[in-house]
């Protein structure tokens, strides 16, 4: 079942910031173990699988400027969805269309090279972005201040602590101007002083009609930081509107289904 309470409306494709057409991703997972006496075999005959759909025809648009969170048990689909909003993986069915400049923090360290420098991995990523180099050397400095990480910024990312990867992850995404930025559960890592700055610098980014896309599992964050969410169950969009209204009827689902022995 898909409630809503975003009215239909026709919108050219430069309006659709980021939509979804009846898409689908589906995974395969061995119906049986397959135990090392057996191995040989294998290599030789069909191993049936099951298949599952981690995304069941979902559909929705992110205009412009909106700030969308996805909440769900675990194993509903969120990050799914946004390795697909991302381009990082594509749908077995239906359509993703997306424009303008992505950044995104699906996966703490994800798209940096453990064996660059901080300051390396920021051309490198600026580069995925589109970046000349002389663009990337004039915003470095806002980058480095950002992160506040001193001198690891010329030290390899394998020396680095989660807390100082994330640092310098959130500071090249939101230093790289980027049209929207995605979000997984990253700034849950990180002291709180500088989580504080990250909410700033976002609020900042949605004051500049900028587009959040967020998965989290903390409802005061969802509420802190987005007036729309998607709720995702199975892998069905199973209700998407005013962040109150869905957190509401989410939650109360959520507290039913403890109650179920």
């Amino acid at each position: 079942m898909r409630f809503t309470d975003r009215p239909e409306r026709a919108a050219s494709s430069s309006e659709a910031f980021i939509e979804f057409c009846d898409v689908s991703k589906i995974f395969f997972r061995q119906s049986e173990r397959v135990l090392l006496g057996r191995y040989v075999k294998a290599l030789f005959q069909h191993q049936p699988r099951d298949r599952f759909y981690a995304l069941k025809k979902v559909c929705f648009r992110i205009n412009h400027g909106e700030n969308v969170a996805i909440v769900g048990p675990n194993g509903s689909g969120k990050s799914t969805l946004l390795s697909l909003a991302i381009g990082l993986t594509p749908p077995d069915e239906g359509t993703v269309t997306a424009s303008g400049r992505i950044a995104g923090l699906l996966e703490l360290g994800s798209g940096f090279h453990q064996d660059l420098t901080g300051r390396e991995n920021v051309f490198l990523n600026a580069s995925l972005l589109g970046f000349t180099r002389r663009g990337t050397e004039e915003m470095l400095e806002s980058v480095i201040e950002f992160a506040d990480i001193g001198d690891f910024i010329d030290e390899r990312l394998r020396t680095y602590s989660s807390g100082m990867t994330m640092r310098l992850a959130f500071s090249v995404a939101v230093n790289l101007s980027p049209d929207f930025l995605i979000v997984d559960e990253v700034l849950s890592v990180g002291d709180t002083a500088f989580q504080q700055k990250c909410f700033r610098k976002i609020d900042e980014m949605k004051r500049n009609g900028k587009t959040l896309l967020c998965v989290s599992h903390s409802p005061a964050m969802v509420r802190r930081l987005c007036e729309r969410t998607l709720w995702l169950d199975h892998g069905e969009l199973i209700m998407d509107g005013n962040t109150e209204d869905v957190l509401r009827t989410y939650e109360g689902e959520m507290l039913e289904r403890t109650k179920t022995p």
